[in-house]
């Protein structure tokens, strides 16, 4: 995880230090409250400020609470998005703009949190855990997530042992299928209309729109 700018700011000194702190509290020191940081820390849009008076166990909890809302902040964005596509299709990409975030990753997020709605989420896994079993099936999903959160796999050994699985499927002769549609223009054009407003990608859309068209055919 990429961490803020940390700016040691002198804990104690003369009226210059005390000013030096009342404009840095001034300027950003407000975002600490809102996201529940110590008061002594100061949180800014670029950087983090921090006492040099701060013992070990303190610098560690701020590392904590700044793990969770790197984590969260991803599901967040995610989920803000899916609501935005749902309810303001028509200002969606107007909102997108506006973020600091590639379109590219806002979609990733996006369609993570479609795959998973919150009761399947795993809290002690990031998103990108979950981003890297969101094309497989649920009950294989669950069963990656599982292995994932009980052997305390970072997001790259997730990923290395999904990869070595596939490989053994296909070593082992099976393979994938692939199935070919043919569809008018007006079709293709309303799909991916579909699929921009549900922002994930075109074949995902489409084998989940599949999918749960199978699972209501099977009811």
């Amino acid at each position: 995880m990429a961490m803020p700018l940390l700016d040691p700011v002198p804990a104690k000194g003369g009226e210059h230090d005390a000013a030096h702190r009342a404009a840095a509290g001034v300027r950003g020191n407000p975002l600490s409250g809102r996201l529940g940081l110590d008061s002594s820390v100061q949180a800014r849009r670029l950087g983090l400020r921090l006492p040099m008076d701060m013992s070990f166990e303190s610098w560690r909890k701020i590392g904590d609470q700044l793990s969770v809302i790197a984590d969260s902040s991803a599901w967040w964005l995610g989920d803000w998005l899916v609501y935005g596509a749902e309810y303001f299709p028509d200002r969606y990409r107007i909102a997108l703009a506006k973020t600091s975030l590639s379109y590219k990753t806002l979609r990733n997020y996006a369609w993570v949190a479609r795959k998973f709605p919150m009761s399947r989420r795993r809290d002690t896994l990031s998103l990108q855990h979950h981003a890297e079993v969101a094309a497989l099936p649920e009950d294989e999903q669950e069963l990656w997530l599982t292995r994932a959160e009980t052997e305390g796999w970072p997001q790259s050994k997730l990923r290395k042992e999904i990869q070595a699985s596939r490989a053994h499927i296909e070593d082992s002769g099976q393979s994938r299928v692939t199935i070919s549609v043919e569809i008018s223009s007006a079709q293709e054009q309303r799909w991916t209309a579909a699929a921009r407003s549900a922002a994930v990608p075109l074949p995902e859309w489409i084998a989940d729109t599949l999918d749960e068209a199978a699972v209501r055919t099977g009811r």
